[in-house]
Order: structure tokens, then C-alpha cells, then sequence
């Protein structure tokens, strides 16, 4: 085992494209403060971001583990819907720290799947969590974060993925009417350009010229806001259609990783329209994975509502560093 040790007061940030977020832990196995929540566009990188949410915090930390939505090299990350270049040891030396850490978000959100309790979360359909073997979180936002998660010789390691970049094509009915029309981005449909916040607007576009209506031009925000004033309005229909595509690409990623632990559906957008989720659809569209069917059917489902708890998990990570199969030595910032 090793004997890597973070020294506290712990922050933890998690960066995405939008929004940044900051807990200080005090001491290991301890309370954390109240979230702070700073917008990502209004600093010009992390450092930045830390000093301004200094004089919010109760003490200065002296280690920082931060985690964002992008490949992590090294000890450094490029955020991949974001202008910030993190590079770990030179934040460590302006912000003034004993220790530091990068890590992927959704690999992240993988490592936090053993602190996530019941009441943090919504389960989805008939098959309740428990059962051993990896797990799976994803989840769309800004971006479309996937991740897992396995357990091996009592301690956990995280798979992170970019399973966002790969193509994606349409396999039902009502798909293969809007497929035709869906904006590309970089030229291709991927799993990202359909699953995430431009990637609901790409859905309700498309499926509105496949009526052989005019595209309108409407941004997440706005459709989720039209569909909650009128549930049978087109962009309800479209928030519907959306958690299809998203049950039957779960799936695919349940049965990807055999993922007998669960499959956990996180990100900043569907706990939002968390209302135009039918289960049984959703279950069904997530099962209907022949001839791995039975497979895909002894798997559970649920959807996080605690947004924040991510930060409990690295958290974890830095109250009991050994207890994660973490390269620590190749990844720490001093």
C-alpha cells in the first residue's frame, strides 16, 4: 500500500465547461463546507478561480484535488468545452500548496460511487443496488461525461472514458426520422453531440424538421423552461425523446462493462427534466439489448439529484488515499 498522504485542510474543486465548484474539508473523515459556486468564464484558469473563492472558505487549504471535464495527461488537463489549460504544479506553487491532484470529471464521479448514499439519489425501475461487479455514471452537461468503476484487491479503481467522441447512430424508428436532420459538430454525430445541453437542442430541432416544420432556435434552457409551462408541448416531446436516446445508450454502456454494480446517470441535465422521465420507457429502451438482453435487464439504474456529490468523493479520496488504485506518484502535483 501507499503511503501517499494529502495534508488538510483538503479543497475540492470540480471544474466543467460552465460552473466550478469548491468544498474545503478541515480534516480527514470530517464535515465539508457548503458548496461555492463560481461561473468557469469568469476566470482565466484555476489558480484564479481558487483565489477568488479564498476569502468565501473557513481556512486556506493546503491541498487542493480538483477534477474537470477533460483527458487528464500527466499532471496536467486541457478542458475540452473550456479555455483553461490546468497544469497542477504551477497552480500548486501560486496558490501555495503542500499538494495537489488532477482528476477527469467523470473519473471522478467513478471514484465517488462508494460514498453516494441512498437519499442522494433516484433509482429507475425495479432493480435495487447492491449487487458486486463495476459500475457505470454518465451523464450529459456541457459536455457527455462516462466513466466506471471496479473494485480489485479491496481497493477501487476509476476507467475513464471518452466513449462521448465515438459516432452514433440512430437504431429505432422515431431516430431514424431525425437523424437525417441533426446539426453535426465537427461533422459527425456522436454520442455527445446528441447526448448533452446543445445536444437536447440538436434533438428538438431535428425532430421538428422531420415533421417538415421550420428549425427553430432554441438553446437547452429554453426548451426545458417552454416544456415545464406546457407538458404537451413539442419541447416536452422532445425532453421525452431525449431520455430514450439516453436509456438505450445507457445500456450500451451497462452491457460495454458488464456492469453488474449499476449504471448511475449524473451530469447537469437530466436532473433538470427529471419530470419527463418515464421509467418503463426508459427501462425498456435500456433492456432491449438481444442477445444480451437478460444481461441488460439484471442491471440497475438511478438517477443522482445531489449535485455537489462528487465533492464528497474526492473528499473520500483524500481522507483514505489508500483505498484508491491511484498513481500517485506519477500523478501529484509536488
Amino acid at each position: 500500500m501507499s503511503e501517499f498522504a494529502f495534508q488538510f485542510p483538503l479543497l475540492c474543486v470540480d471544474v466543467g465547461g460552465t460552473n466550478a465548484r469548491f468544498a474545503l474539508t478541515a480534516e480527514p473523515a470530517g464535515a465539508s463546507s457548503p458548496p461555492i459556486h463560481l461561473k468557469t468564464g469568469d476566470h482565466a484558469g484555476l489558480a484564479e478561480a481558487i483565489h477568488a473563492a479564498l476569502p468565501q472558505l473557513p481556512q486556506r487549504p493546503r491541498s487542493v484535488i480538483a477534477c474537470g471535464a477533460g483527458p487528464v495527461v500527466g499532471r496536467s488537463l486541457k478542458l475540452t468545452n473550456a479555455p483553461w489549460t490546468i497544469d497542477g504544479p504551477e497552480v500548486a506553487r501560486r496558490v501555495g500548496l503542500s499538494q495537489g491532484l488532477l482528476l477527469n470529471d467523470f473519473e471522478a464521479q467513478a471514484l465517488s460511487l462508494p460514498v453516494i448514499r441512498e437519499e442522494w439519489a433516484r433509482r429507475i425501475g425495479p432493480v435495487g443496488f447492491g449487487a458486486s461487479g463495476p459500475q457505470v455514471i454518465l451523464g450529459p452537461g456541457t459536455g457527455l461525461g462516462i466513466g466506471a468503476l471496479v473494485l480489485a484487491g479491496g481497493r477501487y479503481t476509476s476507467l475513464a472514458s471518452e466513449a462521448c467522441h465515438v459516432d452514433f447512430g440512430a437504431v429505432t424508428a422515431e431516430e431514424q426520422a431525425i437523424w437525417p436532420h441533426l446539426e453535426r459538430a465537427y461533422g459527425r454525430v456522436t454520442t455527445e453531440s446528441v447526448l448533452s445541453g446543445a445536444g437536447l437542442a440538436r434533438v428538438h430541432a431535428a425532430r421538428i424538421v422531420s415533421l417538415a416544420r421550420p428549425r427553430p432556435a432554441l438553446a437547452a434552457p429554453a426548451i426545458v423552461a417552454a416544456a415545464e409551462a406546457d407538458r404537451s408541448s413539442d419541447e416536452a416531446e422532445s425532453l421525452r425523446l431525449f431520455w430514450r436516446i439516453v436509456g438505450r445508450f445507457a445500456g450500451d454502456m451497462a452491457v460495454t462493462f458488464v456492469a453488474g454494480g449499476g449504471v448511475t446517470l449524473a451530469g447537469g441535465v437530466l436532473p433538470r427534466i427529471a419530470e419527463f422521465l418515464d421509467e418503463a420507457t426508459f427501462r425498456a429502451r435500456f433492456e432491449a439489448k438481444a442477445p444480451v438482453d437478460r444481461l441488460a435487464r439484471s442491471i440497475p439504474t438511478r438517477l443522482l439529484t445531489q449535485a455537489d456529490s462528487v465533492l464528497a468523493g474526492m473528499a473520500a479520496i483524500g481522507g483514505s488515499p489508500d483505498r484508491y488504485a491511484i498513481d500517485f506518484s506519477a500523478r501529484a502535483w509536488v
